[in-house]
């Protein structure tokens, strides 16, 4: 793989499309004792990026793509408790602003989740640019954020006998989106 080197203070210009296939989605949440984590799939983005460094990141998946090791817990993922699924099918991100500075980048933007858009910053970093052996170019964008679920209208809980909620309302969001130019 050869290595392109890119050195300035914007993201690479052109249309890059994500390669789902080596990409990740997912959110973590604490639960209990310890962590609970999920993922979506599938999922789409788009990171469109003009030759004067402005750059727009969209991205969806369906409410029915969050994939859990319960069939049961997934279910109720769908339900109103949480994302309601028939009401609100499809989870959204656009972005409203892009800053990068070396390999460090802030995304921020207006993620939807049940119909009901909310600021978000994500932050994290991006890759070179590298030749893939396929002729192809791509570089990866790792970002991560939190948001608070109540904000959203996730407000299902479960107190444990304690009277502590079994669940917490700080979301932990990643993203390692490998983005192919197309």
């Amino acid at each position: 793989m050869n290595t392109i080197l890119e050195t300035s203070t914007t993201l690479p210009t052109g249309i890059w499309k994500v390669d789902a296939t080596h990409s990740h989605v997912g959110f973590a949440i604490d639960y209990m004792v310890g962590t609970f984590r999920g993922t979506f799939s599938p999922f789409d983005a788009t990171l469109s990026v003009d030759e004067d460094g402005t750059a727009a990141l969209e991205g969806s998946a369906p409410v029915s793509g969050v994939r859990v090791q319960d069939e049961n817990l997934a279910g109720h993922l769908q339900a109103p408790d949480f994302f309601d699924a028939e009401r609100a099918p499809e989870i959204g991100f656009r972005s409203t602003g892009i800053e990068r500075s070396g390999d460090e980048v802030t995304v921020n933007g207006a993620l939807t989740i049940r119909g009901e858009a909310q600021p978000v910053a994500l932050t994290g970093t991006v890759s070179e640019l590298a030749e893939d052996p396929y002729g192809g170019v791509r570089f990866a964008l790792r970002l991560v954020g939190r948001i608070d679920r109540t904000a959203f209208g996730i407000n299902w809980n479960n107190p444990l006998p304690n009277g502590e909620p079994a669940l917490g309302n700080d979301v932990t969001l990643t993203a390692e989106l490998f983005l192919v130019r197309s």
